[in-house]
């Protein structure tokens, strides 16, 4: 098996989310089934087969997040310097419109454009990889080929 590549903060949200599976919403969803089973006939019981499609649900979560993060190979950035990888946190300006944003190249398990995390296997950033400050690249996107500029490239 590869080891999956997280940063810190990454792993330890992953971490926190497993634990919140299995201390509170594992035993509150066994709970649930306990009290649905009590109301007698199961096959017309609309509330056990929610709590136990929800169960169902929690286990998968709970197996897959065991499984990444004893595959995690935890990366600091800030130890990091030089051209963009994994964990390089980026500046950059779309040559098109001006428009300037920042991103942190991350695992797949903790990316989140919203947030500004940019999976390391998505086009953006398997284009930056290896650039540097100063540098122009281009990304061929769903609605065309894109141009950035990147402005600033940090480790922390």
């Amino acid at each position: 098996m590869d080891k999956i590549p997280l940063t810190r903060t990454g792993y330890t949200k992953l971490e926190g989310e497993l634990k919140q599976l299995k201390t509170t919403e594992r035993p509150q969803i066994i709970a649930a089934i306990a009290e649905a089973r009590a109301h007698g006939d199961l096959s017309e019981n609309a509330e056990y087969h929610s709590a136990k499609e929800k169960q169902s649900f929690i286990e998968g979560r709970i197996k897959e997040l065991e499984g990444v993060l004893g595959l995690a190979d935890v990366i600091d950035p800030a130890k990091m310097s030089g051209p963009i990888k994994f964990g390089a946190t980026i500046d950059l300006v779309d040559e098109d419109t001006d428009e300037e944003k920042t991103y942190q190249i991350v695992g797949e398990y903790e990316a989140d454009i919203e947030a500004g995390k940019l999976n390391v296997k998505s086009p953006l950033a398997r284009a930056l990889i290896g650039k540097d400050e100063g540098d122009s690249v281009e990304v061929r996107t769903p609605g065309g080929a894109k141009s950035y500029e990147i402005l600033k490239v940090a480790y922390k």
